[in-house]
């Protein structure tokens, strides 16, 4: 009989349930009891979802309060020391204060700097940086993970705990040390004793199974933590507990025959970003060894190819002997819950999708038809619906634009270049815009109050008619241009109230994207995005962005920001047609916002920001594969900015990224300033830029809007003079490190007050 299980299931519940509990409990509208009773039932629930679709074997230890590497460094014991921790067990305000520096938002509740935040590999997921040091001391300082399991087990679960490899948490980790730097492989040692004790009582609890995710294996890797695999992996080896060593994100490459050697049970390896791999693994495990196979994709939401996953699975019975398991490719967090949420979507595009529950079914329909064949009460019409999903996709010609691949056809190297260079243009744009030294502004969105969801709720609904909705929003922009005024900031942005989302907004004003009512995913703790669907050639049919942005110049006689999101950055945070290249999706896109940047321009405006917030984070993991992608990102970004004249500057954003790899690719894309988030790396990002002598100017994030934490106007001098050792003063911009949308009015006042202060106090000092 096939086996089939699952990596990880999405946490936050199909109505974001626990986003609402975990932000009550911040905001002390709920106590921790209350909390916990909630988490329990997500559980539960979604135990019970995976139980009912068939599957063997169930994860538990996925769910999380905020994310899985923070809570692997709290059961590991890795609290920094500013945290006060007292050395027992972690409890659920010391997780929350190590990830947002306050476990709640009342004043009792002593604000501390929050541990660095960045990416999960290339995908829109973030993670709290493990923070280590040369005397580190590892012991088991949580309960969390063991009381999960003893739930499971409770309810007659066949429970297979959930760790992060020992390997990856440490890869992850930073060091932060007085004494300076070091080889963080020499805590390996002492990290895998606490594994070890980690592993000895989940087999008293009679756990049979237990997953250790290691996708690290995917990477380029030194030799030495090559080694150090082996090393890990023959210490952690047991007869009385069977390790399933799971990797994802893609191919395991010149670690395929480590991975396949390792001492333990079973290796999960992800078949849709790796098919190629699927043979040479056979080939290399022992034959003792599971094999899991991640044939459903768990990073996007298009319909399996079941007959192709059948084909493989076939393929891998003829090749030899192995157990084989059958999975998704990995945890199925990055997928929405479930798609029978969806009651307005029409039935042929429903048709072309799986969200998460529809994958465990895919799964399921793959167990009968291997089971019981492909003409079973069960297989047979699933397989039917697949093939006709997929022929739907193919035909459609809602999906494919003439008009669309015409244009696209007519790109040239000239629409990729600005008419001088930089130098030049930078003494125009000074000349017209006549900043003061250190220019204050924001990233772009200010707070959305709750009465503002509420008007874009009844304009949407048809409860608020159109010429109400405009002037309601417009009587909102111009409050938050005089509050900008009266703070003293130099460049405004008229604050987004129109914008539920920074992707979602523009999508749903393009051609080819459809959008969902409940297909939440999770971003980082509470904040949850709803991806766009990109499932056609994309177009612009009007201007988007102009009339509100025109509507907020005419306000103030400052310079006033266009606001749009680069061409990159949708295609990143959407989930993104697979029929074609996403080198073609993404130049679709920026043909259609370089038309809008052309208006905005038009209209007046001569300061126009295109964040490409998400530019790194798709990065490939293997650096061979690097510079395909940064050439068509890049092309993609000036294809869209370099309409403009001189006099007009060109801003973008990036959000949590390590730029020293890829800072030639930023560089040429030719911004005229670009605004970074560098609050909670203490400006260390800023030694890219200091390196490789970045030419054009810098706005580096001087405070963590991811914080309730309202910075110091000392705290902000401090990083613009570290900021100021690495790029040349002159050159650089104040600002907060990313949009203010998810924070409260007082804290933005307070926050951008002590900000324009700081700045003030630079220049006196220049």
């Amino acid at each position: 009989m096939t086996t089939t299980h699952n990596l990880g299931f999405p946490r936050i519940g199909k109505h974001r349930e626990l986003k609402r509990a975990v932000e009550a409990y911040w905001a002390g509208e709920l106590d921790a009891a209350g909390l916990e009773a909630v988490g329990r039932d997500l559980r539960r629930r979604h135990w019970q979802l995976q139980g009912d679709a068939g599957l063997d074997r169930i994860p538990v230890g996925d769910f999380s309060w905020y994310d899985q590497v923070l809570d692997m460094s709290c059961l590991l014991g890795v609290v920094p020391p500013r945290f006060d921790w007292d050395g027992g067990e972690v409890d659920l305000d010391t997780l929350f204060r190590m990830a947002r520096g306050r476990a709640r938002n009342d004043a009792g509740d002593t604000p501390v700097d929050a541990c660095e935040m960045t990416k999960w590999f290339d995908t829109n997921y973030h993670y709290i940086v493990p923070e280590v040091r040369r005397d580190q001391v590892f012991k088991i300082s949580s309960n969390r993970l063991f009381a999960e399991v003893d739930e499971a087990l409770a309810l007659g679960i066949d429970a297979r705990p959930v760790i992060l490899g020992p390997l990856t948490w440490l890869w992850l980790a930073k060091v932060r040390d007085p004494a300076g730097d070091f080889d963080r492989l020499e805590l390996l040692d002492d990290l895998l004793a606490v594994y070890g004790e980690i592993l000895n009582r989940l087999a008293e609890k009679g756990v049979q199974w237990v997953q250790v995710d290691e996708p690290i294996l995917v990477l380029d890797l030194p030799r030495a933590w090559q080694s150090a695999f082996e090393t890990a992996y023959n210490r952690l080896q047991r007869r009385d507990l069977k390790l399933l060593l799971a990797t994802y994100f893609g191919e395991l490459g010149d670690n395929l025959r480590l991975a396949a050697t390792l001492p333990v049970a079973g290796l999960h390896i992800d078949v849709v970003r790796g098919e190629d791999q699927l043979i040479n693994v056979l080939d290399h495990a022992a034959t003792y060894k599971v094999i899991s196979l991640g044939l459903i994709n768990g990073r996007n939401i298009w319909r399996s190819d079941l007959d192709r996953c059948l084909q493989l699975v076939e393929q891998a019975r003829r090749k030899g002997e192995h157990e084989l398991w059958l999975a998704p490719s990995c945890s199925l967090l990055h997928v929405p819950v479930d798609l029978d949420e969806e009651t307005d979507l029409d039935d042929e595009l429903r048709s072309w999708l799986a969200f998460a529950v529809q994958k465990l079914d895919e799964l399921r329909v793959l167990k009968a038809a291997l089971d019981e064949g492909p003409d079973s009460e069960v297989a047979r019409p699933a397989l039917a619906a697949a093939r006709a999903a997929s022929a739907s996709r193919r035909d459609s010609t809602r999906i494919h634009k003439p008009a669309v691949r015409e244009r696209l056809a007519t790109i040239s190297e000239d629409m990729l270049q600005r008419r001088s260079p930089y130098a030049a243009r930078r003494e125009k744009q000074r000349q017209w815009l006549d900043l003061p030294a250190f220019p204050t502004t924001t990233i772009g969105s200010f707070p959305q109050t709750p009465r503002i969801r509420e008007l874009r709720r009844d304009y949407r609904q048809g409860r608020l008619a159109e010429g109400d909705y405009v002037q309601a929003m417009r009587n909102e922009i111009q409050r938050v241009v005089r509050k900008q005024e009266e703070l003293g900031l130099d460049v405004l942005a008229h604050g987004e109230p129109e914008r539920n989302d920074m992707v979602e907004y523009f999508g749903e004003q393009l051609d080819g994207f459809a959008f969902t009512r409940n297909g939440w995913v999770q971003s980082y703790g509470t904040r949850c995005v709803k991806p766009p669907i990109i499932y056609g050639d994309v177009s612009r049919p009007r201007p988007m962005t102009v009339d509100w942005i025109a509507y907020a110049q005419s306000c103030t006689e400052r310079p006033m920001k266009g606001m749009l999101t680069g061409p990159v950055t949708i295609l990143n945070w959407s989930f993104a047609r697979d029929d074609q290249p996403r080198a073609d999706t993404a130049m679709q896109i920026a043909l259609a916002l370089r038309d809008e940047v052309l208006d905005l321009e038009a209209a007046g405006i001569r300061i126009i920001q295109i964040d490409e917030a998400a530019l790194r984070e798709r990065l490939p993991l293997r650096r061979r594969d690097w510079q395909a992608y940064l050439d068509w990102a890049v092309r993609a970004f000036r294809l869209t900015a370099s309409s403009v004249a001189d006099e007009t500057q060109i801003h973008t954003h990036m959000c949590y990224s390590e730029f020293n790899d890829i800072i030639a690719a930023i560089a040429d894309m030719d911004a005229d300033v670009i605004t970074i988030e560098t609050s909670r790396s203490n400006m260390e990002l800023l030694d890219a830029f200091k390196d490789f002598r970045y030419p054009n100017e810098i706005g580096p994030g001087v405070y963590d809007i991811h914080s309730p934490n309202v910075p110091t106007r000392e705290h902000i001098v401090g990083l613009m003079k570290k900021a100021a050792q690495r790029v040349d003063a002159g050159r650089l911009w104040v600002n907060p490190d990313c949009g203010l949308k998810t924070r409260q009015w007082p804290e933005v006042e307070a926050a951008l007050k002590t900000m324009v202060e700081a700045a003030r106090e630079l220049r006196a000092g220049a």
